[in-house]
């Protein structure tokens, strides 16, 4: 009898301090990348271009209407703007980031950016849908067009999803519409 209770109570402790660690600390679910930032072989500004200039996400980003990924611009989307513009945004003096750019397409090489927006391998999305539904490139991908370094601004997680979907179709039936975001698990899951 003694052995089971002090066994109760030591398993007690050991959930109770599983419990007390998980609180203070930063608990992600699996798939959660926020805030991941890799370093980049440019240092492209989302800010200046998005941003201040403000360029379309799909004029660089060519498949996003029309595929499961957006894709990244050959250099060739870049260079019909460098190829005029190669100082530092409001100064005369050479931006050595867009020489970067002139060299590699030049050279005929492509920039190898590291990828920073990652689905697990079990999930499917599809940019097309969403971005032919309307949805807001910010809506996933946060304010891009404050960003100077791209970062992962929002967990991409299920529930984030499964979320937006909800609201999305109760304000679709709300207004008299069908509800038209699925939210069975077949529809990214297959």
């Amino acid at each position: 009898m003694q052995l089971r209770t002090t066994l109760l109570a030591s398993l007690v402790g050991v959930a109770l301090a599983g419990f007390v660690a998980l609180s203070t600390a930063e608990v992600r679910l699996p798939g959660d990348h926020s805030g991941y930032q890799p370093a980049q072989p440019i240092a492209y500004s989302h800010r200046v271009h998005a941003g201040e200039n403000r360029m379309d996400c799909q004029f660089c980003h060519t498949a996003a209407e029309k595929g499961r990924h957006a894709g990244i611009p050959p250099l060739s989307t870049c260079m019909k703007c460098h190829e005029k513009i190669v100082n530092k945004p409001g100064s005369k003096e050479p931006s050595p980031e867009i020489a970067k750019l002139a060299q590699a397409f030049k050279d005929g090489r492509p920039v190898e950016w590291q990828r920073i927006h990652r689905l697990p391998a079990f999930a499917y999305f599809d940019h097309s849908r969403h971005v032919n539904a309307g949805v807001a490139c910010q809506k996933c991908h946060g304010e891009i067009q404050t960003m100077d370094a791209v970062f992962q601004a929002n967990p991409l997680t299920m529930g984030e999803c499964l979320t937006c979907h909800r609201d999305t179709n109760l304000k679709l039936v709300q207004s008299g519409k069908p509800a038209a975001a699925p939210t069975d698990c077949s529809a990214c899951h297959h």
